[in-house]
């Protein structure tokens, strides 16, 4: 007597809606992050304290249209303490790529547009929390402007270090992640020398400016300190900050194709 066995369904596979990104997912990302000490240093006390060194001196000084000197001085550094943060973020994938998350990731529903997104919107909310900090500091010094100076300088420091955010992410594409951290700080130093964020590029040789006006920081700066200064921002400056933004996001594409091809 024969026995036939009925043949096993197949199981279809569905997509998760979005690529596998939720917001749950994004939350977890988001605490894992603030629980870095380290980090949290670099991002919320380093800013602060550069304001309080270099900011608070300058109490009483006004630029030419009278705005207080310590404001300007402010968003530039809530412009740095933003790329620190936003940089940061993105950086933290060379981490878990020596970690084997990379491997880990071809095995799950997670597709990897939801992964990158989900990397950019942590580094994001790292940048928030990073010009909040520093407009608090601001605040609490001494600096006062008018509300709308607050609200558009903050969000053009916030949304500008999305620059940041994707050159985290091609920097921890690019480099082991024993050595992404060690040379990223020095990096965004001199990137925020040379942009206009520790000294103003008037006082600067003519070389230097000229320099200056290429480089990732300086669009964002200039677009920043705008609503302060009351002199507006150039086109130059709103191309700088797009065609790095294309220009890092691009090459963190790339990076992250041939990443995961290997695994």
């Amino acid at each position: 007597m024969t026995s036939t066995a009925s043949p096993v369904p197949a199981v279809s596979r569905q997509r998760p809606p979005l690529g596998g990104f939720t917001s749950t997912f994004l939350l977890l990302e988001i605490r894992r992050v603030l629980r870095n000490r380290r980090t949290m240093i670099f991002i919320l006390v380093m800013p602060a304290v550069f304001f309080l060194l270099f900011g608070l001196p300058q109490r009483g000084q006004t630029l030419d249209n009278g705005s207080p000197a310590t404001g300007y001085i402010m968003i530039s550094l809530a412009v740095y303490g933003a790329m620190v943060a936003t940089t940061s973020g993105g950086g933290m994938v060379a981490v878990e790529r020596a970690l084997g998350w990379s491997r880990q990731l071809r095995l799950t529903p997670l597709r990897p547009a939801a992964y990158v997104t989900t990397k950019v919107l942590t580094a994001m909310a790292l940048g928030l929390v990073a010009v909040v900090v520093e407009f608090a500091v601001g605040g609490l010094s001494g600096v006062r402007m008018p509300l709308h100076v607050w609200l558009l300088a903050g969000l053009a420091a916030w949304i500008g270090s999305l620059v940041f955010a994707a050159f985290g992410l091609f920097v921890g594409y690019l480099a082991p992640a024993e050595n992404v951290m060690q040379f990223l700080g020095p990096i965004l130093a001199i990137l925020a020398m040379f942009g206009g964020l520790f000294v103003p590029l008037e006082v600067l040789p003519q070389a230097m400016q000229d320099i200056a006006r290429f480089t990732p920081v300086y669009g964002v700066g200039e677009i920043a300190r705008s609503p302060l200064t009351g002199s507006g921002f150039t086109l130059g400056a709103v191309v700088n900050v797009l065609a790095w933004t294309v220009a890092f996001g691009f090459g963190a594409a790339r990076l992250f194709r041939r990443d995961t091809q290997r695994v």
